[in-house]
């Protein structure tokens, strides 16, 4: 169940991240409220997550997917350019959570 509370987490947060643009720098009522809104339940859900899952491996999980998932977000539907360093970026974020989960450690 933790992992399950980690992964709305991640999306919780991701949405909220989504939103920040539109808020036009918090001077939006909607989706401000949104993304503030978004924020607030996804750590509410980490902190019920890391009860039970070690707090390396939750954040290695939220930080990792959600930056890969945030990245392909901006290039779909924001047109933020995806070059071949930012690819090899997230490559290695997404190697690293790889990594910190197979230690067999949590």
């Amino acid at each position: 169940m933790a992992y399950v509370l980690l992964g709305v987490a991640i999306l919780a947060e991701v949405l909220a991240t989504s939103l920040l643009k539109s808020t036009a720098g918090f001077s939006r009522l909607w989706p401000t409220l949104g993304c503030i809104t978004g924020y607030l339940l996804a750590f509410l859900l980490l902190a019920q997550a890391v009860k039970e899952i070690p707090v390396g491996v939750a954040y290695a999980l939220w930080s990792g997917l959600g930056t890969a998932t945030i990245v392909a977000i901006g290039a779909v539907f924001l047109d933020e350019p995806v070059g071949l360093a930012k690819l090899a970026g997230i490559a290695l974020i997404i190697a690293g959570v790889v990594i910190v989960n197979l230690t067999g450690e949590h």
